[in-house]
């Protein structure tokens, strides 16, 4: 590799580490992927800066904590303002390119669960002084990623740079209910395109009855997946005539729920082969009775977002039809790495992929995210496969974190980074004693009287979470107790580590304060 290197970074959706087969996963067959492994680094502890889409998506553009950059929880976007690491490649002579999901926005249009409220026998501020910010990302340039209101590509609706990206095709929502820019293309591919989508359209079948799961009728070719592929690999096509160095954002909305792959990928696991979780069914803090109480009385809401206590058959089918979603996956990454060797670009490009969350896919008896941080959730896989650096797979022990990935792609790009990056070049820095996730939610869930603020702590031997409002808190020992069943918190004998860690965090979250912007003293 002699001239300035390429990227090809793939991102997946709630896809948790152990889920493929290079991270020791004995069932799920991801053989291109492992490929990515085998000839390159992977780390084994790589943790999000959240877990949740949006905001550890603006981590990653950004390298910088939810807490700095503002876009803290779902359907806050990442403001423009907000420098990304794209925006430096694309200043240096880079060609960017973002196909598939974008997440940087909010998708839904719904009306804010959080809104300022006028207090009696106050005045009350005029609208453009109710918030801290006055750069509040409502209107025009951040409702470009809303649903209901995608009736023209989104490459059409901007002035060719969407946060540094200045080809865009972009995917909202998950499973056959995709969207965007895709939907757009699906329906002029089939104008009966919506009579093959949603449960309601669905194929029949006996084998699987798990929440948020049915058999799509949409075939192999029209879906999601396919779709990214094929633009991705027509878009290297391009690069490959103009010579020009690229990054490409190749971003799958899969494996998310609804859980729906389709044509073969569908029935490609036997719900019976799956194994489950060594915590399913144990665990008792108090989120995990109520939604296991919640389960037993039919009360819990289990067709959105929130987390949800499964049964043991449930919690085999989902995992068989998860497999399935990165089966088609695994295979459309093949095609597109195919593709950057029969146009020659496989010696110069750097191929990375990576996951924004994970999913609970049983653990504990639960299913998809938030609120409890336990390693399904916030250890997602990072693989770095760059062809200067041989052909042997190495594993890389240290702690990681998502807020790394633009550091090190502007490093191995020789690109200088801006002022208030948080992250750290993974290829050329000691891995930190510690990494810190944080999550604010937005409203209460089952168990919870009232939204979650959790910070927690990672270090290489314990996990520690601290949450505001409660009166628990969560230690695991990790290296004892990897399933993280046994909670130390409040145990006498775990006293001294917890001081330790608490003392650890603390002089985290200060090294994790804003460095931006610089002084404006003159010279």
């Amino acid at each position: 590799m002699t001239k300035k290197p390429n990227f090809l970074f793939i991102i997946t959706d709630q896809h948790r580490a152990d889920h493929l087969g290079c991270y020791g996963n004995p069932t799920v067959r991801t053989p291109h992927i492992d490929r990515l492994a085998k000839h390159g680094r992977r780390w084994d502890r790589f943790y999000v800066a959240n877990p949740i889409c949006m905001p550890n998506r603006a981590s990653i553009m950004t390298g910088r904590m939810c807490s700095v950059h503002g876009a803290r929880h779902n359907g806050i976007a990442l403001s423009k303002d907000q420098t990304t690491f794209v925006e430096l490649l694309r200043d240096a002579g880079y060609r960017t390119g973002l196909i598939g999901k974008s997440h940087l926005q909010s998708f839904t249009g719904l009306p804010a669960t959080n809104r300022f409220t006028p207090a009696p026998g106050r005045t009350t501020p005029s609208p453009h002084l109710r918030d801290a910010q006055k750069n509040n990302r409502h209107g025009s340039d951040y409702d470009l990623e809303i649903v209901p209101d995608w009736e023209t590509p989104l490459a059409s609706r901007i002035d060719g740079d969407f946060y540094g990206f200045e080809h865009v095709e972009v995917v909202a929502d998950h499973g056959d209910q995709a969207s965007g820019d895709y939907l757009l293309w699906a329906r002029e591919k089939c104008p009966d395109f919506d009579s093959l989508t949603g449960p309601d359209n669905a194929l029949p079948d006996n084998r699987i009855k798990a929440p948020q799961a049915w058999r799509t009728a949409v075939p192999e070719d029209l879906y999601s997946t396919s779709w990214i592929a094929d633009r991705s690999a027509d878009w290297l096509g391009q690069r490959a005539e103009d010579g020009e160095p690229f990054f490409l954002q190749m971003s799958f909305p899969d494996p998310h729920h609804p859980f729906t792959p389709p044509g073969h990928y569908w029935d490609m696991y036997d719900p019976g082969d799956m194994k489950l979780p060594a915590s399913f069914g144990k665990g008792d803090l108090p989120p995990i009775r109520a939604m296991r109480e919640a389960l037993q009385n039919n009360t819990d809401p289990r067709n959105n977002q929130n987390p949800f206590a499964v049964t043991q058959d449930e919690a085999r089918s989902i995992i068989a039809l998860t497999y399935g979603m990165i089966s088609m996956i695994d295979d459309a990454i093949g095609r597109v790495v195919a593709q950057l060797e029969a146009l020659g670009l496989a010696d110069d490009t750097i191929v990375v992929f990576t996951a924004d969350h994970g999913d609970y896919m049983g653990d504990h008896g639960l299913m998809l995210k938030l609120l409890l941080h336990y390693q399904s959730i916030i250890r997602v896989p990072f693989i770095w496969m760059d062809p200067r650096e041989g052909s042997e797979a190495v594993s890389d022990h240290g702690l990681a974190s998502s807020i790394d990935i633009s550091a090190t792609v502007l490093a191995r790009a020789g690109i200088q980074p801006y002022n208030g990056i948080q992250g750290r070049d993974l290829l050329s820095t000691q891995s930190p004693s510690a990494i810190v996730v944080e999550e604010d939610s937005q409203r209460p869930m089952t168990g919870f009287e009232r939204p979650q603020r959790v910070r927690t702590l990672v270090t290489e031997r314990y996990r520690m979470s601290l949450r505001e409002g409660e009166d628990w808190n969560e230690l695991y020992d990790l290296q004892a107790d990897p399933h993280e069943l046994s909670n130390l918190y409040d145990r006498s004998g775990s006293a001294a580590a917890r001081h330790e860690l608490t003392e650890l965090m603390l002089r985290r979250l200060i090294e994790l304060q804003d460095r931006s912007p610089l002084p404006a003293y003159r010279a």
